[in-house]
């Protein structure tokens, strides 16, 4: 072989010095309490749970566990609550993942603006609200929401409109979710505002040259250069709309239920497991809002390759 021929520098065999070798002990050693954590808390889980799908197990009677086979599928195609609490979760997706989507890039488009005073100000304000724990908001929204003596039913009483009953009225409690969802854009919206700046200028200079307005500079450079972010964002917005549980939980929890309007598949699936203590059919629940979720985010990844733009030379 000529000494000037190209050769693959991965075909050749490393010979890992003790230095090297050193080196990845030290990195093994640092992520060693993650990597715990994650065998501990999230694999071992997993694969028992999947193991109490093909038993009867229950809390109240632990000793008394036995192999069933697909006895849980069985119950779960013919459990009306699952279709109720699917339902429930996909109505309220419809009101929450657009505007967990329009609104920050509304507000990152917004703080991006060279007219705008007082940035720094308005993205504390902003971010601010995320910070506040979940149970925290959800109370706070409680008052504000209350039709009786929330803020916003006052505000509207004194403009001559009617507030309605949002969190006990089944056409007003999907809305009233999804604005007390926006409590909480302020992250969505930093990374989105992050990627804005990213943008290079002699785009928006060239465009503007050629006599493009600021909607068509918007929709037309900064929308596709920063389509990654949306869709980083509209991934963690539907794995949220999965998981979502904690804001329902607090709010209606010894409040009533009008309609089983919130009865989200994770309130189905943890009164299940934990309030009737059948752990055999909540993980049967679990895995299925497992699958659903895969399948959902391999969609949306399968449907990036048309929307989403990459630079030149990033991966895809």
């Amino acid at each position: 072989m000529s000494i000037f021929a190209p050769q693959n520098v991965k075909d050749q065999p490393l010979d890992k010095t003790p230095m090297t070798r050193r080196k990845q002990l030290w990195g093994l050693l640092f992520i060693s309490p993650w990597l715990i954590g994650l065998a501990v808390f999230t694999i071992i889980p997993m694969i028992v749970s999947l193991i109490f799908v093909f038993t009867d197990y229950n809390l109240n009677t632990p000793e008394h566990i036995q192999f069933v086979g697909l006895r849980n599928f069985q119950k779960l195609f013919a459990d009306p609550n699952v279709p109720i609490s699917l339902s429930a979760t996909f109505r309220f997706a419809l009101f929450a993942l657009p505007l967990s989507i329009i609104i920050p890039l509304g507000l990152g488009a917004l703080l991006n603006s060279h007219y705008l005073w007082g940035k720094r100000l308005f993205r504390t304000a902003f971010y601010a609200p995320y910070m506040v724990p979940v149970v925290s908001s959800a109370y706070i929204w409680a008052g504000v929401l209350n039709s009786e003596t929330g803020w916003i039913n006052r505000l509207l009483g004194e403009l001559g409109v009617p507030g309605p009953n949002w969190l006990f009225s089944v056409d007003w409690i999907y809305p009233a979710l999804a604005i007390i969802g926006l409590w909480g854009v302020g992250n969505a919206m930093l990374i989105t505002l992050s990627s804005m700046q990213g943008v290079p200028t002699e785009l928006y200079e060239a465009a503007r040259v050629d006599g493009a307005s600021g909607w068509q500079r918007f929709r037309k450079i900064t929308v596709p250069m920063i389509s990654p972010v949306i869709f980083y964002n509209l991934v963690l917005s539907v794995i949220g709309l999965f998981r979502y549980f904690e804001v329902p939980f607090i709010l209606k929890e010894g409040t009533g239920d009008p309609g089983n309007s919130t009865l989200f598949y994770n309130i189905h699936l943890y009164k299940t497991a934990f309030t009737f203590k059948d752990m055999a059919y909540g993980s049967t629940l679990a895995w299925l809002l497992f699958v659903m979720a895969f399948g959902v985010t391999l969609l949306l990844f399968w449907s990036a390759r048309y929307w989403v733009y990459y630079p030149a030379g990033d991966d895809k």
